[in-house]
């Protein structure tokens, strides 16, 4: 099961800061086991998100080229509450450093004014076709893909 975790960018100052949201219904499956009697987002499901986020900024600023962005390291990561159904997840990356293949953020993620969650991300950006030619294919169609799915989530 592949979550997605952005529900919309509401602001993106290129290369420099993003900031996403993402609505939790209680129609998402894993909320009935997360708890049967108190429905609540998994701080792990957060932090993806947190990570989803500051994977679009990386994604506009390098033009789609990595095909697969993915979390290298997350710092100092704190959770302060819970998100629940009904509930909006405001998601914020400054990035702190992008480079061709790795990219750093501070993040954090609020309901309303709440903080809920902060932390640091390292972020690793791969080119499949670059450790295997015959995945060249691939590569460009999840490029694709995100391009696709940009248009749904993205600013302007």
């Amino acid at each position: 099961m592949k979550f997605v975790l952005v529900d919309r960018v509401s602001e993106l100052q290129p290369r420099e800061r993003i900031v996403a949201h993402k609505a939790l219904s209680l129609a998402e499956e894993y909320l009935a086991d997360h708890f049967p009697t108190f429905p609540v987002l998994p701080g792990v499901l957060m932090l993806e998100a947190m990570v989803q986020t500051a994977a679009w900024l990386v994604r506009d600023a390098l033009d789609f080229g990595p095909s697969v962005i993915v979390l290298k390291e997350a710092r100092n990561v704190t959770y302060k509450s819970f998100v629940a159904p009904g509930q909006v997840l405001t998601l914020e990356a400054d990035c702190k450093l992008l480079a061709e293949d790795e990219s750093t953020f501070t993040a954090r993620g609020r309901v309303g004014e709440r903080e809920m969650l902060k932390g640091k991300l390292t972020l690793r950006h791969l080119r499949l076709a670059d450790r295997d030619p015959s995945l060249a294919e691939l590569d460009e169609r999840l490029r694709r893909t995100q391009r696709a799915r940009w248009g749904l989530v993205g600013v302007g």
